[in-house]
Formats: structure tokens, sequence, C-alpha cells
């Protein structure tokens, strides 16, 4: 028997200055289903959620909730029609605690309108429990992992007992254990009749939740198909509008000499004894499960946490790294897992962002030369193909994949020797990631080091020359290409 229709969109437009996001969108979701949303970065999908959700009022066309005619204005409004959601990324004060976190937003009170704290701690440890979730209610986020964080985002999203529930990338930061826990929770929630909006541009796990596949391209619907009538090929093809050649455009460079050396690099409790290198024009990958102490170590070597002991060694050299512009100067930049906290300056423009790590480059003589610094940003955009209406949009506007790629511009500007990578592609699709891929090979090409942090698998084995695999913050393993499989990368990964 055919299922009702919980939600329905109807000829939804909405433009931003300079581009049209979403094009006579029509879309709808059944009751106790499923229902997965996907397209590259760019094709509106975001976009449509923000406006079911509330953020942003649609140009024209309508909402429907059970048949009904719905005015949502806002994010309250939404909760108030059934419906929550989980952003891909992630806002949330950093000072804060889990349990300010779990309850913001609906603050107990009492009957003088003061927040009553007691409940607010009986509610968020109630939640906690619920899922399975060990943390300390006093523990602010900003001592949280990403991963840590991305978890307590689904369960209050879940808490909230919506019955439509959207989940932007909800497995974008977490590991393959908290995956199986999360597909658990969305089978529940479709057995107790919800219904479930899932964007993701991870194809293994579409086919593995999914009940119906909806594909977005240049803000318009492609085409709505049950899941068990597609293959990741169809859907790859209907996403990029073209067929990509293969997943990993790696290429066989030619390796030099050693351009960055890490000796015996250590902070008590968290990294002990890290000792790797890299050579021009070779891409290494650091593996491990989540905790295994990858972003430590990378954080370390940016100069954002400082190490007790350990040497640095860039072109032969010593380099004293005590903070990130030591960094910059020696020629090493870091992209960041967390883009928002670390890497783009959401309130400024795309030009901003790009010049803002060599503004000494373009302010001379007590003022800024805009001619050179809008010619380096043009430049960039179009080498790195930012989809952006112009290099004066504020960054917050852009997409995930194209926020990427501003941060990627900000340190080619830059001219570096070493590049480390923490999570690249994370929350990016199939097409923006080819093009994150083909950037690396690019920069191998020109003798570039390249450290690519990664919780993919393929990605590591598709795109690295060697990989090094790490356990409770120490390397556990090297493996060469020769070597690579995910059964050897686990091995290791486990403490093996």
């Amino acid at each position: 028997m055919e299922k009702e229709i919980k939600l329905k969109i109807e000829n939804i437009n909405k433009s931003f200055p300079g581009v049209k996001a979403l094009d006579n969108i029509n879309f709808s979701v059944k009751k106790g289903s499923v229902h997965v949303l996907c397209g590259e970065n760019g094709a509106g999908k975001s976009t449509l959620m923000k406006i079911i959700n509330g953020i942003y009022n649609q140009d024209s066309g309508e909402i429907y909730i059970d048949g009904e005619l719905a005015d949502i204005n806002s994010p309250v409004e939404a909760i108030d029609h059934g419906i929550s959601m989980i952003f891909q990324e992630l806002n949330y004060v950093p000072e804060m605690t889990v349990e300010e976190n779990f309850v913001a937003g609906r603050w107990p009170t009492n009957k003088f309108g003061k927040v009553n704290w007691k409940k607010a701690r009986e509610t968020a440890k109630n939640l906690l429990e619920e899922e399975g979730l060990n943390y300390s209610l006093d523990t602010k986020l900003k001592n949280l992992t990403i991963s840590d964080i991305q978890l307590l985002e689904i369960s209050k999203a879940v808490s909230y007992d919506s019955d439509i529930i959207i989940m932007d990338e909800p497995t974008s930061a977490i590991s393959d254990k908290e995956i199986e826990i999360l597909f658990e929770k969305i089978n529940s929630l479709r057995d107790r009749g919800k219904s479930v909006i899932y964007i993701s541009h991870k194809m293994d796990e579409i086919f593995q939740i999914a009940d119906e596949i909806t594909v977005l391209r240049d803000g318009k619907v492609v085409a709505t198909n049950k899941a068990e009538d597609l293959t990741e090929d169809k859907v790859v093809s209907m996403m990029v509008g073209r067929e990509l050649s293969k997943a990993f455009p790696k290429e066989e460079i030619e390796i030099g000499k050693k351009i960055f050396e890490v000796r015996n690099l250590s902070r008590k409790g968290v990294i002990r004894d890290i000792n790797f290198n890299v050579h021009r024009g070779e891409i290494v990958g650091f593996a491990g499960l989540v905790g295994a102490g990858r972003t430590e170590v990378m954080r370390s070597l940016f100069g954002l946490d400082e190490f007790d002991s350990g040497e640095i060694k860039i072109k032969g050299k010593n380099a004293k790294i005590t903070n990130t512009s030591d960094s910059i100067d020696n020629g090493l930049v870091m992209l960041s897992e967390d883009r928002r906290r670390y890497g783009i300056v959401p309130v400024r423009s795309v030009r901003e962002n790009i010049t803002i790590s060599k503004l000494d480059d373009f302010i001379y003589g007590g003022r800024l030369h805009a001619k050179k610094e809008k010619k380096v940003v043009e430049d960039m955009s179009h080498k790195l193909n930012i989809k952006t209406p112009s290099i004066e949009t504020n960054v917050s506007s852009l997409s995930g994949g194209n926020q990427q790629k501003v941060i990627l511009a900000k340190w080619l500007v830059n001219n570096p020797d070493v590049f480390l990578l923490d999570e690249p592609t994370r929350g990016i699709d199939v097409g923006a990631k080819y093009e994150i891929y083909k950037l690396m090979v690019d920069l191998a090409k020109e003798g570039k080091g390249i450290v690519m942090v990664s919780s993919e698998l393929p990605e590591l084995i598709g795109m690295c020359d060697r990989i090094y695999v790490m356990s409770e913050g120490t390397i556990t393993g090297e493996l060469s290409r020769e070597e690579f499989s995910q059964k050897a990368i686990m091995k290791y990964a486990i403490g093996g």
C-alpha cells in the first residue's frame, strides 16, 4: 500500500543576489520513510532545507504538511510544525557546556521565569542516557571533538520528537561504529512513522538507508526514484551531469627530496613519539579511528596547540613553531576539519577571506592596492573553480565545497611548501571532491609536500603514496602503496 505524503513542496523558488538557488522545486516525503536528497555542493539542497526549517523564506511556492498549507518563518515555528534539523555546518557555542547545549532554546523555567537548572540538568542527563552517550554534563563544547559535537547535535534534534527530521550530512565527522548507531536510530524513527530527509554525498550510505532518492542539480530537481531502481553510477551521473572517468585522479609523480620531517613529537596525554616524513611530490595519508590523535598531530604542527617535545624540519632546516604565524612563515599551512571555526571568517567576503593571510602583499604605502588584490582573487577563483556570484559575496553564503576551495585559495596565495589537509573533503559532494583531488595532484606535480588526514579509507588508498596509521596517540604502522588495503589499515588502527 502506498504511504501517505507527510511533506509536500510545490513550485518553490528562491534567489539570492546574482544567483537563482532554487528553480520551481517540487518534492514530497512520505510518512515512515527515509528520503535522501543529493546533489553537488551549490545544487540547492541546504537552501531548500533551510526554507522548510524556516531559516529562509521562499520567493514563491508552498509547503504543505499533512495536506495543510504551512507558513514557516523561523526554526521555532518549524519545531511547532513538527520539523527539526541537524545542520552540516555545526552551529554551536564553544563556551557552552554539554548540559547547556541540550536545553538551549528550550530552557526549563520556574514560575518566576528564571532558568530551572535542576530541571535542565535532569533533562540533559536523561537525554545522554537514552542516546547511550557518555559525556560529562559540565564539559565545555570547545573541549570536545567535531565528532563528539556532531553526535550531541544528532541526539538533540531527535529529542524534539518531531515528525519530520532533516539530517544534513550527519555522518561527515563520526566513525563507522557511530554511523551504525545512527542508522539504527533512523530505522527506529522510520518504524515509528517518522519522516527523515537525509542529505549525503556518501553513496554507500545513501543505498543503505534510502527508500527514495531525489537528485538536485543547479537548483532544479533532476529526478526522484525509488532507491532500488538506481545505482551509484546513475546517481553520480545525475548529480554532476556527466560521467566521472574515475573516482580518484591519482597520477604517478616523481618523488623528490625530503621536504618535511617530524621527529619525536609529543604532547602529554595526547600524542607521543610521532615520527614521519614527506617528500616533494608526495601525498602522505594519516589513517586511524576517531580519537586516534591525527588531528591533534596536525594542530601541534601548525602551532594551534603547544607540544612538549619534538623537532620539525622543513626543507632540511629546523623550524621553530610556537604559533600559526611561525608555521606560515616556514611554508607550512593547514586546512582544518572544522572550517567554520578555523578556516573561514564567516562575516567577510570571498575576497577578504582569500587575501587575509597575505595582506602585506596588498597593503603598502599606507593603503590597500585593490586592483592588484582583485586580480589575484579572481585568478585564484578561476583556478579553483569557486562558484560565487561575486568575490564580494559573503563567504558564509557559499556551499561547503566552495568554502573549502576559498580556504585552499587563501593558502595558495602564500605559495607554501607543505600542506596539512585535515579531512579536506568532509561534507563535500563527489564533483567538488574530484576537483580537490585534482588540485592535490597538481600541487604534488609542483613539488609540494601534502599530508592528508581522512576517515574515508577508499580516499586514502586512492590518493596517497604512503599511509601512516595511528592508534591511541601514536603511529602504529606505515604502509607503502603496494601494501595498501582496508584490512591492513584497520589492523594498525586497532593497535595491531
